[in-house]
């Protein structure tokens, strides 16, 4: 996963950035490439400036060259938008001068920073919250609600993975990821980087909105996993698909589910419990589990890594199962 990022770089700076990178991996969060100043590590608790790497707008160009794979036309609404996601998931942010258009931003030139975001996989992360989704023979629909970084796309990976292969008793059920940003599965060419289930199917890089209705239509989910909703096309998807009888699993970003329920585009699907389990996270990767009408019914305490998630679970166990 490391050679993904590596190889992002100019030669001149590989080795060093390898050496380094090596030494600080199972903590970083983000790498950020700010043009004539240098490069800045974020870890899990601290950062680090490394004065040696000192990245320059030719270097820069190399990296958005390597990131459009040499081809800014084909990633031209992806730069619009700020953001390209490359193999294994991790999100690359972009700013620099905007050129707008009525007003709206048609592209973003001279770039001056990147923000290489690290994506991980960690299997048994949602061991301890998948019980709590389970209502009689079906799963609820639920809403993951997080700030940035609080581990919002890592959970949902976690739980098509539960979903889609089937744990414990529970048979795996049918699920459609709609993978916008190519973050969940981090697929490259169609083919999913990361464990989602061996019952899951992935639209990859379709709007969220238009991906939901393809889905239903073409694939019979039982459940829907989808990462950052919010626009109002989002939600009128999300009404459509629940009423139709497709469960559905999705996150935002938000700092609570108060905040959350005084957002207007999302009112109507909190007054109206459309949605039956709020899973509420924090940037300590803390979560507390709420009911439909935004109750407490349980709180685990802990980082996810500190957590006791329970005994790890076997594939080939849990087929026997099916």
């Amino acid at each position: 996963m490391i050679n993904d990022i590596i190889t992002l770089f100019p030669d001149k700076h590989q080795q060093y950035l390898l050496s380094t990178l090596s030494q600080n991996w199972d903590e970083l969060e983000e790498i950020r490439v700010r043009i004539d100043r240098p490069l800045e590590l974020v870890l899990k608790t601290k950062f680090l400036i490394l004065d040696k790497l000192i990245l320059t707008a030719a270097d820069g160009q190399y990296i958005l060259n390597k990131l459009s794979d040499f081809s800014r036309y084909k990633f031209e609404e992806e730069l619009r938008k700020g953001y390209i996601t490359i193999a294994g998931g991790h999100r690359v942010g972009i700013v620099g001068r905007t050129v707008l258009e009525s007003g709206s931003i048609k592209q973003i030139q001279a770039i001056s920073s990147y923000n290489i975001r690290i994506a991980r996989e960690k299997i048994g992360v949602a061991n301890a919250i998948i019980k709590f989704l389970l209502r009689g023979n079906n799963y609820a629909n639920t809403l993951i609600i997080g700030p940035p970084q609080s581990g919002k796309t890592t959970l949902l990976r976690d739980l098509a993975r539960l979903i889609g292969t089937g744990w414990g008793q529970v048979p795996a059920i049918k699920v459609g990821i709609i993978d916008e940003r190519s973050e969940i599965a981090g697929s490259k060419g169609g083919i999913p980087h990361y464990n989602v289930g061996l019952r899951t199917d992935i639209l990859d890089s379709c709007p969220k909105s238009e991906g939901m209705i393809l889905m239903i239509r073409s694939m019979s989910p039982e459940m829907l996993i989808v990462d950052e909703i919010g626009s109002r096309h989002d939600i009128s998807a999300i009404q459509e698909a629940i009423r139709s009888g497709v469960n559905l699993i999705c996150s935002l970003h938000s700092d609570s589910y108060k905040s959350t329920k005084k957002r207007r585009q999302f009112a109507q699907l909190i007054e109206e419990q459309y949605f039956e389990r709020y899973l509420v996270l924090d940037r300590n990767k803390r979560i507390t589990v709420l009911n439909q009408e935004g109750r407490e019914i349980s709180m685990n305490r802990g980082m996810y890594d500190e957590l006791d998630w329970g005994n790890s679970l076997n594939d080939s166990h849990l087929l026997n199962r099916m």
